[in-house]
């Protein structure tokens, strides 16, 4: 917390540790102030500001959610994450992230997404990074590297994904406990949480979770193996009696966005204890790769009201990735906001954009960050006035056949048998139709 203290001082820093510990929602207001001081971007104090507002109403879902948030986790938890994320990462990381760019030249990302290891207990249908070799992995001296030189430029949040990442969840914990004011969010399909892993989980404090699910149990199993749904409700479960904080991770597709986006699902999830969703479109890259598998453009403008409403009526905190670029301004990939290091180490724009010109083994943080093909997607973001369509993927997949060429980055991909433009050319039609479908929610009134 040494991060923390610095900018505060001793002593209000262990007074809000202790409302925090000790108190219920009721402390907010206190715990807010502590963060109006800490804030340097007038945007952060703006949003303070209007997060007091809120939840001066004690009958909003977003008061509900946040007596949720106070009452079930674990003090240590609770301690750890409440100065990490909202001090560390944000409120103090941020302004250190945008003078570390200046220094640069180029974009200092909020979080990086590394992925310690490409091997995995599931088989799970198309999954993204189901064409990978599975036997490729990051050493932990270089993913302890990585997150130390993120420090030195302000990023205090890593999420970890693969693979399966709790595959190496014994250096997964040594990571947390050395690198103390991060958070570590780990996406995993939950079957290897057990109990001795949630009491570590609970004495480091600052890790949380994000379960990935299809939905119900018919769905579920269908795509990632018979009898995982109970796995995940078991590791639910277990989770929420001991006060950690999760959410779910759900990718939608032309199966399951219907019953991804019902009123019966998300009762489900914030009855097991998830305090946040994010949800995927599903990209055809990967494994079993199959665009008849893609949501279709009407059911992602579904996906779209869904959203919208259950945040305006439920205690939960919901993030739609594509559906939600005009809160972030389009693209966050190509390390404006984020990027993604793959166990053999490629840095990729995104987790879904498997082409690199660099690997970090070979470079430092700060060169990798100024690599041509990040260039490449900075000088083009937003990618579209329609915040809409913010992917270079799967909404203008012209734009990742330019930067790919213009920055002569090579597939990271186990099988690459057709060029980027052959990619780029097999959407061109969802694309267009999305098009058109968007422009006809941005034109119609707003409620």
């Amino acid at each position: 917390m040494n991060l923390a203290r610095s900018i505060l001082g001793e002593k209000v820093l262990e007074q809000g540790i202790r409302y925090l510990v000790n108190g219920t929602e009721e402390k907010l207001p206190f715990l807010l102030h502590i963060g109006e001081i800490a804030a340097k971007d007038p945007n952060h104090k703006n949003n303070i500001k209007n997060i007091r507002r809120v939840l001066e109403n004690k009958d909003s879902n977003w008061y509900k959610f946040a007596r949720r948030l106070f009452r079930n986790t674990h003090p240590n938890i609770k301690k750890k994450i409440a100065v990490n994320f909202f001090l560390n990462a944000s409120l103090l990381g941020v302004p250190k992230q945008k003078e570390a760019a200046q220094k640069i030249g180029a974009s200092v990302p909020w979080a990086i997404l590394i992925d310690p290891t490409e091997r995995c207990n599931l088989n799970c249908k198309g999954c993204w990074a189901g064409d990978y070799q599975r036997t490729k992995e990051l050493d932990f001296e270089t993913i302890d590297r990585i997150l130390t030189e993120g420090e030195e430029l302000g990023i205090y949040f890593t999420v970890l994904s693969g693979g399966e990442p709790l595959i190496r969840k014994d250096d997964i914990i040594k990571l947390a406990e050395k690198h103390n004011e991060q958070v570590f969010h780990i996406f995993t399909n939950g079957t290897l949480i057990d109990d001795n892993l949630v009491k570590e989980v609970v004495r480091v404090g600052n890790i949380t979770f994000a379960i990935s699910i299809e939905g119900f149990e018919e769905k579920t199993d269908e795509r990632r193996g018979k009898g995982v749904f109970k796995k995940i409700m078991e590791a639910m479960d277990l989770l929420r009696e001991n006060g950690c904080i999760f959410g779910f991770s759900a990718t939608y597709t032309r199966n399951n966005t219907e019953e991804l986006a019902s009123d019966e699902f998300i009762d489900l999830m914030i009855e097991k204890g998830a305090v946040f969703g994010w949800l995927f479109t599903y990209i055809p890259i990967g494994k079993d790769v199959d665009l008849e598998f893609m949501a279709t453009p009407e059911q992602r403008a579904y996906m779209y009201e869904r959203v919208r409403r259950i945040r305006d009526e439920k205690p939960i905190f919901l993030v739609d990735f594509w559906n939600d670029g005009e809160a972030s301004n389009g693209c966050i990939a190509g390390g404006r906001r984020y990027f993604h290091i793959n166990a053999a180490g490629d840095v990729e724009p995104c987790a879904f954009v498997h082409y690199s010109t660099c690997n970090i083994k070979d470079i430092s943080l700060k060169k990798a960050l100024q690599n041509p093909l990040f260039k490449a997607y900075q000088k083009r973001q937003p990618f579209d006035k329609n915040l809409l369509r913010p992917c270079p993927l799967i909404d203008h997949p012209e734009a990742i056949a330019e930067m790919v060429r213009e920055s002569r980055a090579l597939s990271t991909q186990l099988k690459s048998d057709e060029s980027v433009e052959e990619f780029a050319k097999k959407l061109f039609p969802y694309a267009e139709e999305w098009q058109k479908v968007s422009e006809e929610i941005t034109c119609a009134p707003r409620h």
